[in-house]
């Protein structure tokens, strides 16, 4: 069986958001994969135009045998079970879950319904901050995570005891 390492963001804002990322990770892992790393938690301002709570976001790295379809598929059906309802959620608005996949390998795909990498991981300290905690040389687009924070405003986001 081959596998793909992948890089997921997750974040909540509603309800119990550290409890909720640790039971994503553990539902994600119960699915078949295997978690290689995981972030700190941090804590980061909310993202759009919405007032809201301060996210807490977590970046984990994961073997999977799954394709990127497959893993988007797996992805939001874990949203679903921890509670998220996309038809009636405000976009940029508060969550109780947000898995998005950050990288899936090499793959490169530009379809309605998947982009990878993720189109704005470069632009968004919120998912570049965990990312680069764990895998600092990673590279997205030809560019090291690592390289990518350095010209962002992180200076809003706490790590999380």
């Amino acid at each position: 069986m081959s596998l793909t390492r992948a890089y997921l963001c997750l974040g909540a804002n509603v309800g119990t958001p550290r409890e909720t990322l640790a039971l994503a990770v553990a539902t994600l892992a119960r699915a078949g994969l295997t978690i290689v790393a995981r972030s700190a938690l941090y804590r980061t301002p909310p993202w759009g135009p919405v007032p809201q709570p301060p996210y807490l976001n977590q970046v984990v790295a994961v073997d999977c045998p799954l394709d990127a379809r497959g893993l988007l598929h797996l992805a939001l059906l874990v949203e679903r079970m921890l509670g998220r309802d996309r038809a009636r959620e405000v976009r940029f608005g508060p969550r109780a879950i947000d898995i998005d996949i950050l990288a899936f390998g090499d793959v490169r795909i530009e379809e309605s319904d998947l982009q990878l990498p993720h189109p704005r991981l470069m632009e968004r300290a919120f998912a570049l901050v965990p990312l680069v905690e764990i895998a600092p040389d990673l590279r997205i687009a030809g560019v090291r995570a690592a390289d990518a924070l350095a010209r962002l405003d992180a200076s809003a986001i706490v790590k999380v005891a």
